[in-house]
């Protein structure tokens, strides 16, 4: 039996792939929410309480924490997520279950170079330095775990991302796509099905165990290139891309906290910004899925949810 905490795009996929395979999951959410299938039972439970986490483990061969902060602020993340992890994985080493991370490129300290799994990960400040926490906490503690480092995610069920919301459907409507930084410039893009397959793969071998991986990622795509890839798999014409400079971010920033939290990570967008997954790819036998593949599927699910969402407003239509 596998536990998947949290029920966004990676551990909704994570769920549906493992349960697929025939596997038993079990969806642990404040709600009670994940993916409707007859392997999946859904638990409600407060992941930070290590009196239910404890008991909705037990048996579990490997727990898939995919829980992430109630806000995109670090000062959120810092007082939520570290908790947290530290209730999973005490619970996890009572159990015998190896914990496996969904993993962001926040902490990699020397970003500017091409980021692979022997890079530094010792980046100070705001969320980038709660990353690196989590990380130096996962290595400290007894449970066994494993990190899969992803670059922005993009694929079904992903709506709060940059490539997500923020692009997807304004390219299927024909709209121009305005994204931050530089829209030139080269940046790492994961496909969310390709990192849920690398993290089921990590766990269940020991051998990659107390490792970083890198999910498979495909070559770096600057943002204009990504927005062509879902016009081409939308068959549309492709967009017009426009940039939000970082200055304009910064000064607003001034007076909005959210976009004060974006501006930070603006170094991502404004400089290439590309990690290797080679290494990774190896070891877990998986490759990226190409992209037109990917693209195709992410557009699709994307009308899918347009269409639904429109028959919810108008249900008599």
């Amino acid at each position: 039996m596998y536990v998947v905490t949290g029920a966004g795009p990676v551990g909704w996929t994570v769920a549906e792939q493992l349960a697929e395979q025939g596997e038993d999951v079990r969806t642990l959410t404040r709600s009670g929410s994940g993916p409707d299938h007859p392997l999946i039972e859904r638990m409600r439970v407060d992941a930070s309480d290590p009196k239910q986490i404890g008991q909705a483990i037990k048996g579990a061969a490997a727990v898939f924490h995919c829980i992430h902060g109630s806000a995109y602020r670090a000062a959120a993340w810092a007082a939520e997520l570290p908790q947290a992890e530290q209730v999973v994985m005490d619970a996890a080493a009572d159990a015998g279950a190896v914990v496996v991370f969904p993993e962001s490129l926040y902490s990699y300290s020397e970003p500017d170079s091409v980021m692979t799994e022997a890079g530094p990960r010792e980046a100070s400040g705001g969320k980038r330095g709660v990353r690196t926490q989590l990380l130096r906490a996962r290595t400290a503690h007894k449970a066994n775990t494993v990190s899969v480092v992803a670059g922005d995610f993009f694929g079904p069920r992903v709506r709060m991302a940059h490539a997500g919301e923020r692009m997807v459907p304004l390219v299927t409507e024909g709209k121009t796509v305005q994204v931050i930084g530089n829209a030139r410039q080269p940046h790492s893009f994961t496909y969310v099905p390709d990192l849920a397959a690398s993290m089921i793969a990590a766990a269940r071998n020991p051998r990659l165990w107390n490792t970083v991986l890198h999910a498979p990622t495909g070559p770096a795509l600057t943002q204009g290139e990504l927005a062509a890839a879902f016009a081409d798999a939308a068959g549309v014409s492709v967009p017009k891309v426009s940039a939000v400079p970082g200055w304009v971010l910064r000064t607003a920033g001034l007076f909005s906290t959210d976009m004060r939290e974006l501006a930070e990570m603006l170094y991502q967008f404004e400089r290439p910004f590309v990690m290797d997954s080679s290494q990774s790819q190896r070891l877990l036998g998986l490759e990226p899925t190409p992209l037109p593949e990917a693209a195709a599927a992410t557009v699709a699910w994307w009308r899918d949810a347009v269409r639904q969402a429109a028959t919810t407003r108008h249900p008599s239509k």
